[in-house]
This record gives structure tokens, sequence and C-alpha cells, in this order.
């Protein structure tokens, strides 16, 4: 299947202010396509948005909290008044929190779910019927190896990507059985990369955090996004160590399991002390804004 020429297409991706949000507009913007960014940080937004314009395309920059059925509608709403269509549409943003299940406030337990699921689920309704009406579009969820595998003390969180990679597969059979040969549906599963996604979780461990090891570069899940968009597949694990995890735990569940549960308490639980805090999983912080936070050198 031939690459698809992404100038003039209209992509439109939450969690766009950091990380793999961030390095996907700058990329896009490269690409010629028309961008609609969201995110909770609307001054970052404007910033990146302007940035991206300075490159000759259009941008628009909406303020949008995920959890929020209303806020992702108005985003959706917005976009077509803005552009009459929808080329892409990437779920991105994310929150996690550490700890021991006990140890991790309910509310915020369930607030990484309404971020992780609930809002990869709004915003996959808003493309997938628009994606119909057109008789085209891509989705693309942002997952993770965590949806086909698990680690302890991260249980919120992976099991929201549990979610992520089922909904993403029911959608897909859906699309396959009503014989939507132009619409398809996207699971990237990036492993560890250097995001500010560390620096964003809610930590009660009673430790400092420490990312996993091996920690990739961002840019790496920028371009299989951009494939995706390019030349749609049902699925991408992003990290060679994403596939090796993910294939033991089909062949030897007790053995995979035993060995992530002693290398995440060995990685996370053995570090300084560190107060407890919520992150930005509750409300955006002004911590991590870039793309790359750079560990991977000062490791």
């Amino acid at each position: 299947m031939a690459q698809k020429d992404l100038s003039g297409k209209v992509v439109v991706f939450t969690g766009a202010s950091s990380g793999f949000g961030k390095g996907l507009a700058r990329r896009l913007a490269k690409e010629g396509c028309s961008l609609v960014l969201a995110a909770r940080r609307k001054n970052l937004l404007e910033e990146l948005a302007q940035e991206c314009r300075t490159l000759g395309v259009r941008a628009l920059a909406l303020e949008t909290d995920v959890s929020d059925l209303g806020a992702v509608a108005n985003l959706a709403s917005v976009a077509l008044a803005e552009f009459g269509q929808i080329d892409v549409w990437v779920n991105n943003a994310g929150v996690g929190a550490i700890g021991r299940f006990e140890d991790i406030p309910l509310e915020e337990q369930a607030k990484v779910i309404e971020t992780n699921l609930l809002g990869t689920l709004y915003g996959s309704s808003h493309a997938y019927r628009q994606f119909q009406k057109q008789a085209s579009g891509i989705l693309i969820n942002i997952a993770s190896e965590l949806g086909r595998e698990s680690v302890p003390y991260y249980a919120a969180y992976t099991a929201s990507k549990h979610g992520v990679v089922g909904l993403c597969d029911a959608l897909r059979q859906e699309v396959r059985q009503a014989g939507l040969e132009d619409i398809h549906v996207c699971a990237i599963m990036p492993t560890a990369h250097d995001t500010p996604f560390f620096d964003h979780v809610a930590n009660y461990s009673g430790h400092q955090v420490e990312p996993p090891t091996p920690l990739h570069d961002p840019e790496n899940v920028v371009e299989a996004i951009v494939a995706a968009a390019r030349d749609p597949g049902d699925e991408n694990i992003v990290g060679w160590d994403g596939t090796i995890k993910i294939a033991m735990k089909r062949l030897l569940p007790s053995a995979a399991d035993a060995a992530m549960a002693w290398t995440m308490h060995k990685t996370q639980m053995d570090g300084p002390p560190a107060s407890n805090t919520s992150g930005a999983v509750n409300s955006p912080i002004e911590e991590g804004t870039e793309v790359d936070v750079g560990r991977r050198t000062r490791r």
C-alpha cells in the first residue's frame, strides 16, 4: 500500500502540550497538515499553535479536559466548524498514578480511568461518527504495552490501557463487519519513553519516581503515529522490550508476571523517599512542557 501524502489533512489530537503530542504537532506541521491541538494547558497550546503557523499551516488551540464529555464534544464541534472535516483523530492525553493500590486515593484512580479510558472513548465516538459520515478516516488511540501485560503499582493506569486496547479491538471488528474499508482504527502501544509523563504522574509510592529501563526516545512514538496516519495498521508496539514482554506474557504468563513484578518493585520501591503528590492527575501543573525530558542523557 502506497503511503499517503498528509499535506492538507485535518488532524485532531489531544495531550498536545507536551510529550508525544507536542512532538506530533511539530512533525505534522512540517507535513503540511491542518491541526487542532487540545490539552488542558492553554498557554502552552497557544504557543505551540503559533509555532506551527510559522511553518505555513493552520493550527487551532482548544483548552480541553478529555475527562469531560462536553469538552470533547466541543472539540469535535469546533474542529468541524473550522475545517469542515476530520481526517485523523489521535487520542493521546493520559495521566498515571503510582503506588500500592490501597495507598492511592480512590478518586485519583477514578480520574486516571476517566482521562485515559473515558477520554479515549469520548474522542473515539465523535471521530467515528464523523468518519461514518465521510466514509473515511483514521482513528489512532495511544495505548501502552500495559494494554497487553501488567506491572504492580500502576493498577488504574494498567486497567485503563487494557480498556483502550479492548476498545480498539472491538471497534475494529465493527468496522470490518460493516465493510467500511476506508475507516481505520489503530492502537499505538509504547513502552517507557523519556517524556514528562513521569513528572506528571501522581506518586503515592513513598519514593521518588524512577522510570523503568530501557527508556526510549519519544520521537519514535511520534514517527509511529505519523506512520499510522500515512498507512494505518491495527497496532504497533513501540519499543523492542515491549514486544518481548507481551510475547512472554502470552507464552509464559506466570513467569512474566513474576519477572515484571520483581523488576518494578526493585526499580520504584528502593529509591530515595518522597512525599505524596497528586501530580497532574486532577489539574495541570507547570512542570514538564517539552517532548523529551533528557533522562536518558543524565543516566
